[in-house]
């Protein structure tokens, strides 16, 4: 065994033996993680700071923050495991001093702290623009559907109730008629079926019918509280459409802005809801909180296209990139679309592909929406009439702010390449992080505790990101200069 590298005897004693630090390189993360941590006043930031006056010590919050955000680094979020870390790891008998919390008391700490939890994700983004990383003048934001701990067996709408009662129904009758059938046959030829049959029967009989009252109870319990969708293991988990591969999950969208320098994640929001199309001008205004510069660009896809929204993000001067889904049917049927009509702001006039106007006639209201019309009088004549409209007159409608989305368009249109560059910079964390995450996603119920759960993660990642670009001991050195 000569020829091999060997390793020092496990009995042998060590005259001065090394400390604890020397385990510990330093380009470690853990190092990193401890800086960090030593720059934030836990009290102001929430965290109960203050020792118990009587009985024995709790653990200080900073302790096992620095196991949580650790356990998220290495991709260990269960509290167990992380008992079993504190037991084991070097890093984190270093980082806790061969302190080791048990599960509960590491669960709690993330239950009971979820405010100052995500503050301490605002802090380090903060940190972050501090160290001129968040300098660029570009983000990208996105939604995706993360997995709750809810199955989709336990997440009932009202059609999937009345389908299930439906299927019950119809299972009862069939084995009540096997018992009618059962009596008949008893009644004209003395024979009895096989017991185990019967037993068999009855048993379903029994499931089926409590089946069907905790299915009426939830059904109940819709009628008194208005709900339209009742998840058991977690209330607040929605059922949502995903893609055609997957088209529902039971889980909530995670919304994030992503600056496009150095992919750090500026700002992030989880919601209940389904759909992306309300958050542009909530995260963009997030993300211009943030980010150093006075004009900011925020690129997003074609699901956040909403007028309000992109009248909004636009008022509060930032700059937003959003495609126009196509949502008319003019083209399939080969007629002229709303963008073959060409607007003339100087005349508030439209032309139409024949060269006519098609002026101003009245403003009316549609969901809340102030909406202007423009037609002509010469469509009747018109010799490409069939390729326009198949009614008395092509109309156009305008929304009063109009000019706003067309400035977007114009946008667009003038660097097509920047959808390109959403697509780079938001979906990368979006696949770490449920790569770290795994096939549960997450682990916590609530939108609360989901929420600080997802502040772990986006710490985690941010912190990565940015050890990956400065190195350790230079990150270690900006956050303590």
């Amino acid at each position: 065994m000569t020829q091999f590298i060997e390793g020092l005897d496990r009995q042998q004693r060590m005259l001065l033996p090394e400390c604890l630090d020397d385990y510990v390189d330093e380009n470690s993360p853990v190092r990193a993680i401890d800086a960090f941590i030593d720059l934030l006043d836990l009290a102001v930031l929430g965290f109960n700071a203050m020792p118990a006056a009587t009985g024995r010590p709790g653990y200080h919050p900073g302790l096992l923050l620095r196991i949580y955000l650790y356990g998220y680094l290495n991709q260990i979020q269960s509290s167990r495991r992380l008992e079993r870390e504190c037991g084991r790891n070097l890093e984190l008998v270093w980082l806790t001093g061969r302190l080791k919390p048990d599960f509960k008391t590491i669960a709690d700490f993330r239950k009971d702290n979820g405010p100052a939890i995500r503050k301490v994700c605002q802090q380090f983004v903060a940190l972050c623009r501090n160290m001129n990383l968040l300098d660029g003048d570009v983000v990208a934001i996105d939604g995706s559907r993360f997995k709750a701990l809810n199955s989709k067996a336990k997440n009932y709408t009202r059609g999937k109730l009345r389908q299930k009662l439906g299927e019950i129904d119809k299972a009862i009758e069939r084995y009540l008629g096997e018992l009618d059938r059962a009596d008949e046959v008893f009644e004209q030829t003395g024979t009895v079926l096989p017991e185990a049959r019967m037993e068999r029967t009855l048993r379903k009989l029994e499931h089926l019918q409590k089946e069907a009252v905790r299915y009426r109870s939830i059904e109940q319990r819709m009628d008194e509280t208005g709900e339209t969708r009742v998840s058991l293991s977690d209330p607040d988990a929605r059922s949502m459409a995903t893609t055609a591969r997957m088209p529902r999950i039971v889980g909530y969208n995670v919304q994030t802005v992503v600056e496009a320098n150095h992919h750090l994640i500026v700002a992030h929001q989880v919601t209940m809801l389904g759909f992306d199309r309300d958050a542009l001008s909530m995260m963009a205004a997030a993300a211009n909180d943030v980010m150093t510069t006075d004009q900011l660009t925020a690129i997003a896809d074609k699901g956040y296209y909403k007028s309000e929204e992109i009248v909004a993000s636009e008022e509060a001067g930032i700059s937003v990139v959003v495609p126009k889904p196509m949502t008319s049917n003019a083209a399939a049927r080969g007629q002229f679309d709303k963008a073959d009509f060409t607007y003339d702001s100087d005349k508030d006039v439209y032309v139409c592909p024949a060269g006519k106007q098609l002026t101003y006639r009245f403003t009316g209201q549609q969901d809340g929406k102030a909406i202007r019309s423009y037609w002509s009088g010469a469509c009747a004549d018109c010799v490409i009439k069939d390729k326009c409209t198949a009614s008395k007159e092509r109309r156009v409608r305008r929304w009063e702010k109009e000019d706003v989305l067309e400035r977007v368009q114009e946008r667009l249109d003038a660097d097509p390449a920047q959808l390109a560059v959403r697509s780079m910079t938001v979906e990368h964390p979006y696949g770490t992080i449920k790569s770290w995450m795994g096939a549960t996603h997450f682990k916590m119920r609530r939108l609360k505790n989901v929420a600080t759960e997802m502040s772990l993660h986006v710490l985690a990642y941010n912190m990565t990101r940015v050890m990956n670009l400065m190195g350790i001991p230079a990150m270690i050195a900006a956050m303590k200069a």
